[in-house]
């Protein structure tokens, strides 16, 4: 047998991610979904808790098939979804806001991934100690070979959960604004303004020891 499985190119569609609200920028590409998860630092994640919906902002990162956040253990929404609710992840990059002739087609490029799933818990140490590396080495690469990693009581405290890349779509907009044909005559501008993320020059800790000479922190790739 072979050691990997070759998967479709396509995500399989389901009633939860059948894209009914332009679905012509609807995709379920499968390498088009990694990327957008990828390149993402941040995602949100919903959830029911005590029958009300809750979401948080968190980190992520993927391995294959998978998605993964982490979070305090005592955090209500994880324990919620380790409780077996089910989570919806969400992820958005803003690439440019749309400027049309009229205010009803204004709009913005964007790239979003949206996940349906149940997450599993990540138990066992060694696991958690791999997802730990993976975090760090996601957000700084190399980062993770300088740095103190986590004890025994801060592995205890953290939760990790993964879900699997199932049920979910990919919506896509790019290019120019759509106007109305009878509007391209108006003397207004339109257009694309583009939005990109920029990091900055490394800031150290007021706290960093004045001898150090060694490397500095690395943006996200």
């Amino acid at each position: 047998m072979p050691d990997t499985i070759e998967l479709p190119e396509q995500y399989e569609v389901y009633p939860s991610t059948k894209i009914v609200r332009g679905p012509k920028r609807a995709s379920y590409d499968r390498k088009l979904v990694h990327g957008i998860i990828d390149d993402a630092l941040i995602c949100h994640v919903g959830t029911v808790v005590n029958g009300r919906p809750s979401m948080i902002p968190t980190a992520h990162w993927r391995v294959g098939e998978r998605i993964y956040i982490h979070g305090a253990s005592k955090n209500r929404i994880l324990a919620a979804i380790a409780n077996g609710e089910e989570a919806c992840l969400c992820i958005t990059h803003l690439d440019g806001l749309v400027m049309a002739r009229s205010a009803f087609h204004h709009s913005a490029n964007y790239r979003s991934v949206v996940i349906y799933g149940r997450g599993e818990i990540v138990a066992d140490p060694e696991g958690k100690m791999e997802h730990s590396r993976l975090f760090v080495e996601k957000l700084s690469k190399g980062r993770w070979d300088q740095i103190r990693h986590p004890s025994e009581q801060e592995l205890k405290a953290t939760m990790f959960l993964g879900f699997d890349l199932n049920e979910v779509s990919a919506k896509v907009r790019s290019g120019d604004p759509v106007d109305d044909e009878e509007d391209y005559g108006l003397p207004v501008w339109a257009g694309v303004l583009p939005c990109k993320n920029v990091w900055g020059d490394p800031v150290a800790d007021a706290r960093l020891d004045p001898a150090y000479s060694g490397p500095v922190a690395k943006a996200p790739e």
